[in-house]
């Protein structure tokens, strides 16, 4: 099998990658016409030769970032553009070892996705009485723990002995451009970089393996996990499997996130809620759609007050937001709300409580209250400035 790294420099592995990015829709036409010109002119040749001659990448840049548009940051890393697009291309190769992952790993996979794991966990319960855990690691990406991958990525890279010494140079150098200082720091595999959904997947691997082989319903999706017993003794002793897993790696449990369900509850994954063969939108999901619309909500009128503006002004700006938030999206690469939840639901009562309260946002936007009095400025109005029902649209989809 051909090495990553000399496939790197060959004109037609650049072709798949674009063809492919394009099929899914992971460029917009200027992005994609700006990233042929640059294949058509192989201008990667001389980022490729640096990289087969051993020369290390820049030092990572070290950027915080608002957490899922909460007041919540998270740590986030980026190369420079010309070598983020070499990695890209990286990691559109390192699906080869995709047969390496076991079934219930459903995270950056080729065939398998979220939308999956959610039917396999509905389908495979079919309404039989079954506890279920819950849980979700605490900065997974960045605190993965450098010497226990290595082995593990040793293993997986076998064949690829250039590829791996890349890893190996990568991973072990703990600098960070933060600002105009350069720092050391313990940051795994680097979230925010194109490889790091790679690394995060091999690196729980072993675990994966576990509760496939013995035979138990478990899921994955990179730093979130879900598994199911028929009794709460069952249950207990997976815990206590999973548990000792996680402190092997050196990872920790965001005590804020774990859940334990009962039988006869619905449980949640992935922002989905699921009970039965019934497939919602996850109660926190909704409350935290419900908290950046009140937030958005609040700054809008504000800017309205202060600068005199016309209400149905603010209220469009309202809407344009919230309709690339569900609909589209200024990162072609990025799964739109509509996109990640419309596939998997056959419940809209998640959808209609979140339709309710932009809807009655839009008016306070225009108004400054919260009344009854509100209810003046008619339905047919929203939708004459661009509202988009998210229940409309799911039937549409």
């Amino acid at each position: 099998m051909e090495r990553i790294l000399d496939l790197l420099s060959e004109q037609q592995t650049w072709e798949d990658f674009l063809t492919y990015r394009l099929l899914k829709r992971r460029f917009n036409w200027y992005e994609f016409d700006e990233a042929d010109t640059y294949v058509s002119e192989k201008q990667y040749r001389d980022m490729v030769a640096r990289l087969q001659c051993g020369e290390p990448l820049s030092v990572p840049t070290r950027h915080l970032v608002n957490k899922m548009g909460s007041g919540k940051k998270r740590v986030v890393y980026s190369f420079p553009p010309e070598e983020m697009i070499v990695m890209k291309v990286m990691a559109f190769l390192l699906y080869r070892y995709d047969a390496q992952l076991a079934h219930n790993c459903y995270s950056f996979r080729r065939g398998l996705t979220a939308h999956d794991a959610i039917h396999h966990l509905v389908r495979t319960i079919d309404n039989r009485p079954m506890w279920a855990y819950k849980l979700d690691i605490h900065n997974y990406f960045n605190s993965i723990s450098i010497p226990q991958l290595l082995p593990i990525l040793s293993e997986v890279l076998a064949d690829d002995q250039p590829l791996y010494v890349f890893f190996e140079r990568l991973l072990t150098d703990d600098r960070a451009l933060s600002g105009d200082e350069i720092i050391c720091e313990t940051h795994g595999v680097m979230a925010g970089t194109p490889t790091s959904p790679f690394l995060a997947n091999i690196y729980l691997r072993e675990v994966d393996r576990h509760f496939a082989d013995a035979g138990v319903l478990y899921a994955r999706y990179s730093d979130d996990i879900i598994l199911f017993a028929p009794d709460r003794q069952t249950l207990d002793r997976h815990i206590g499997e999973l548990n000792a897993f996680l402190e092997k790696y050196q990872l920790e449990v965001n005590p804020d996130k774990v859940r334990i369900y009962r039988p006869d509850e619905a449980f949640d994954f992935l922002g989905f809620k699921c009970k039965g063969h019934h497939i919602n939108i996850a109660d926190a999901t909704r409350q935290k759609m419900k908290d950046k619309i009140r937030r958005k909500a609040r700054a809008l009128q504000r800017w309205r007050s202060k600068n005199d503006v016309d209400g149905e002004k603010a209220m469009k700006a309202l809407i344009r937001h919230f309709n690339r938030k569900f609909f589209e999206s200024d990162d072609p690469s990025a799964l739109t709300w509509a996109r990640w939840f419309f596939p998997v639901i056959n419940q809209t009562d998640g959808l209609k409580e979140i339709d309710r309260y932009l809807q009655s946002n839009l008016r306070y936007v225009a108004t400054g209250k919260h009344n009854k009095a509100n209810y003046r400025i008619r339905y047919d109005l929203l939708k004459k400035l661009g509202y988009r029902s998210l229940v409309h649209e799911f039937y549409v989809f």
